[in-house]
Parts: C-alpha cells; structure tokens; sequence
C-alpha cells in the first residue's frame, strides 16, 4: 500500500494510465464509427466478401462516377430507404463519400439497421481515384 501514496509512483501510475487511454481510444473510435478500409482492402472486401457498397454522395455526383457496383443512397436517406435496397445484412458493408469524412457518420444507422460489419472508405472516391482505380459512370 505504500508503494500507492509515494509522489513518484503516483506520477507513474497517472502515465500509465493516460498510455493506455491513448492506445485504445483508436480502437474505442474505430468501434464507434466503423473500420477505415484502404481502396485496396475495400476492393478484397467486395471481390472476396461480398461486400456491399454505398454511395452516400449527391445524385449529380454518383452519376458522374461512382465505385463498380455501388449502389446510391443519401445519408439522410439511410433509415427510410435502405430496405429498398435489398441488401443482406450478413455481408459487409462498404460506406463512400467524397472525401471519407461524411461517411463515418452514417455508420451508427447501419449498425442499428442491423448489419453487422460496417466500414468506410478512407479517402472516399478522392481516395479510390488516387489509387488509379476505375470509377463507372452513369
């Protein structure tokens, strides 16, 4: 008990303690917010896993080039319309915006859709476009 109330451990105690605060909170958000996934592991995510990909931007936007396969949706439409879209709430779900950053904030509808495996393009279609991977317009 005595190796408790010394200044110096104290001191220590209160870095261990905020290192690892440090060295999970990547997890905690990651958690919260669905897994960031390079254009590469989205693409073995759609070819191996069956993974389902949503564009969450403008209509104008998705037609001028969306991901291969990718479906349209509006983020504000996810709770009202992503029964219409027939998807199997077993397989991955794949979120894309412009830039990677609105996506995450759609992640908790899904989840409380009920689909399981949730992720977001990181770099969203600027990303996937950096990588020289095709877009198909429409």
């Amino acid at each position: 008990m005595n190796f408790l109330t010394q200044i110096d451990n104290l001191a220590l105690i209160a870095l261990l303690l905020v290192s690892g605060s440090a060295l999970f909170l990547p997890t905690l958000s990651t958690l919260i917010s669905g897994k960031g996934l390079s254009p590469t592991e989205a693409t073995i995510w759609i070819n191996r896993r069956k993974a389902a990909v949503l564009d969450l931007r403008p209509e104008a936007d998705y037609k001028i080039g969306h991901l291969p396969g990718a479906k349209h949706i509006l983020a504000e439409q996810i709770s009202a319309g992503i029964d219409k879209l027939k998807l199997d709430r077993k397989n991955p779900v794949i979120l894309v915006c412009q830039s990677g950053m609105s996506a995450r904030k759609a992640v908790p509808e899904l989840k409380k859709q009920g689909f399981l495996e949730v992720a977001v393009l990181d770099g969203g279609v600027q990303g996937w476009q950096a990588a020289a991977l095709p877009l198909v317009k429409s």
